[in-house]
This record gives structure tokens, C-alpha cells and sequence, in this order.
């Protein structure tokens, strides 16, 4: 969503194999700078059915 919203919605690209380089770069900083951990809250035990 981040992606769609900062990069792409108001995209204006010259060539075919830029939006491919700036999702790349986009993608790399994101994973740098804000990405986070998922907190697992799962312990374990069975699920129950409803």
C-alpha cells in the first residue's frame, strides 16, 4: 500500500524500465529505514473451532 501511495498513484515515468528501478530503490530503502518485524502473538496450541 506505502508503494501504490508514494511511488506509483502519481507516477510520471519517461521510459518503460524506470518505474521498475524506482520500485526497486524504493523497495530497498523501505527495507533499511521503515520497515519492521512482524510480533508473532501465536503460542502454539491448538486452535479451537467455533
Amino acid at each position: 500500500m506505502a508503494l501504490t501511495r508514494r511511488l506509483l498513484r502519481h507516477g510520471q515515468f519517461t521510459s518503460r524500465e524506470e518505474p521498475t528501478e524506482r520500485i526497486d530503490d524504493f523497495v530497498l530503502d523501505y527495507d533499511e529505514h521503515a520497515a519492521k518485524p512482524d510480533r508473532w502473538t501465536y503460542d502454539g496450541s491448538p486452535l479451537k473451532a467455533s
